[in-house]
């Protein structure tokens, strides 16, 4: 597994992550408990965008910037939800 693949790997991971603290603070009843969960969380977030942006300056993580219709569309789906 070259450098490449580790980070892709760990920014998934990263990812995933992510998705299961916030779900584990969200059904947490322990103020405390629930605490941690965001702790982690936020933590969690800050080692994914270190490597992203680690990933971004190599060219091994690209992101496609979206026009003002893509916007505009993905605003009005969204808006149309509450």
């Amino acid at each position: 597994m070259n450098d490449q693949e580790r980070i892709t790997d760990f920014i998934l991971l990263e990812k995933k992550m992510s998705t299961n603290y916030n779900e584990f603070a969200s059904e947490c009843v322990n103020p405390q408990l629930r605490s941690k969960f965001l702790d982690l969380l936020n933590l969690d977030q800050s080692i994914r965008d270190e490597l992203v942006q680690t990933a971004t300056q190599r060219g091994w993580y690209q992101f496609k910037p979206a026009d003002g219709a893509e916007i505009n569309q993905t605003y009005q789906k969204f808006s149309t939800m509450s």
